[in-house]
């Protein structure tokens, strides 16, 4: 079968590419569906979340849904098979993450559970091959004061840019030692041995999934010219705020769908009565699309 994230198919690439841009959404109210309960989405809802999916990787529902139930991403997840949790030890008991500000604990030593910034990142970019996860839930039932600004873009496209300008940025990129995440000794979770892998690999399915963070501390790139200048390309082509970069804010009752797309945050100001609050669930399969 033609893949076209094969490089020396040239033929499949090209059909690929052309469609890939012809159907790609143009803004982030393009990705957003109205639903009245993603616990339990109608064929419409489902059908217009699918297709969103099928477009660019990801698609955000906006529903009424307000009340801190974690229960809302697993269930919505059942729906596009999604099954097998990442239940990381930062994870609640049902291995839904809660995102918020700690101020102590372990948490408060990970980016994601304090206000500032986020870089460019696909989510899991440490894990073992085995525990790749592929895709993500990401509700919203309290948005910060201000702040807490998301960028969203299609590793798929990611890809296509990069290799337009150059297909040796790819070849760079699916080496097996592109980017290795050094050893770390965490808290309660051991020893987390040192993760070498590709940023672009392509599964037995014939898709792609992407591995990658802008981070430059804890982070060991390839030292070759070929993957050092692939990485300065991608760093060049996240930050040229390009169309097809999506900007938005979750607000309560959003929820973010998608097979772990690159993503961004800003840093934000909480309110203390009301402090930003999201529900996160990583998954280990890919969406299911009929």
């Amino acid at each position: 079968m033609n893949n076209p994230f094969d490089l020396d198919d040239d033929a499949a690439w090209q059909r690929w590419r052309d469609a890939k841009l012809a159907s790609a959404p143009r803004t982030m109210e393009d990705l957003i569906v109205e639903v009245r309960d993603p616990r339990a989405l109608t064929p419409a809802e489902h059908g217009a979340l699918a297709d969103r999916i099928r477009r660019c990787n990801m698609a955000i529902y906006a529903s009424p849904m307000l009340e801190e139930d974690s229960n809302i991403l697993r269930k919505l997840g059942e729906q596009f098979g999604l099954n097998h949790l990442d239940a990381n030890w930062l994870a609640g008991e049902d291995g839904v993450s809660s995102i918020r500000v700690f101020d102590g604990g372990t948490r408060q030593h990970y980016i994601p559970y304090t206000d500032k910034p986020i870089k460019w990142h696909t989510d899991g970019y440490y894990n073992p091959p085995e525990r790749q996860i592929r895709a993500m839930v990401l509700h919203c039932v309290r948005a910060a004061a201000s702040g807490g600004h998301n960028r969203l873009m299609d590793h798929e496209l990611a890809y296509l840019m990069l290799r337009e300008q150059d297909p040796a940025h790819i070849t760079a990129l699916m080496q097996p030692d592109a980017m290795t995440i050094p050893e770390r000794v965490d808290e309660n979770d051991g020893v987390r041995p040192a993760q070498g892998g590709p940023v672009f690999s392509v599964d037995a399915e014939g898709k792609l999934h992407m591995r990658y963070t802008a981070r430059t501390r804890s982070i060991e790139w390839k030292k070759d010219e070929a993957t050092q200048a692939a990485v300065a390309a991608l760093e060049a082509l996240l930050a040229a705020d390009l169309p097809l970069v999506f900007h938005g804010t979750l607000q309560p009752g959003m929820g973010l769908l998608c097979n772990n797309v690159l993503h961004d945050r800003s840093a934000f100001t909480d309110d203390p009565q009301q402090p930003r609050l999201l529900y996160r669930a990583r998954y280990l399969d890919r969406i299911a699309l009929s």
